[in-house]
């Protein structure tokens, strides 16, 4: 892993589609309107973009934490941009300021960590936990 530079920042988009609302995750009476998990998603993957950049070969970073506030609903077919910048590194650890906007308002706000990996060595000790 290069040094990440704090301001590091990335999107990422996704136009939503009726397998992202939350009536198809929780209770099927809910209006029709983006999942949270979705843009959860979409959060991560902005962050991820954002230090992909500096990852070697073999490494990725997986999520470690989130503290998001979903604001405001989003209907089939706007866009979802979300955008995520680097705020903190220590050592393999790096925290986001993440946001996400439907083009018309922001949806959503909050904090993301992860932690860069090395794909060998989690693929490893993840094969150690599969059943028989």
């Amino acid at each position: 892993m290069r040094q990440i530079p704090l301001g590091a920042r990335g999107t990422s988009t996704l136009r939503v589609q009726p397998e992202h609302l939350a009536d198809r995750f929780k209770d099927a009476i809910l209006p029709q309107v983006l999942a949270t998990p979705v843009m959860i998603l979409i959060m991560e993957n902005a962050a991820l973009n954002a230090i992909r950049p500096f990852l070697d070969a073999g490494e990725s970073a997986v999520g470690t934490a989130v503290d998001v506030q979903h604001s405001a609903a989003t209907p089939v077919g706007r866009e979802v941009c979300a955008s995520a910048e680097v705020v903190n590194v220590e050592g393999k650890r790096v925290d986001f300021n993440v946001s996400a906007s439907d083009g018309i308002e922001e949806i959503g706000s909050g904090t993301h960590q992860r932690i860069v990996i090395d794909l060998r060595s989690f693929n490893e000790r993840l094969a150690k936990k599969r059943l028989p």
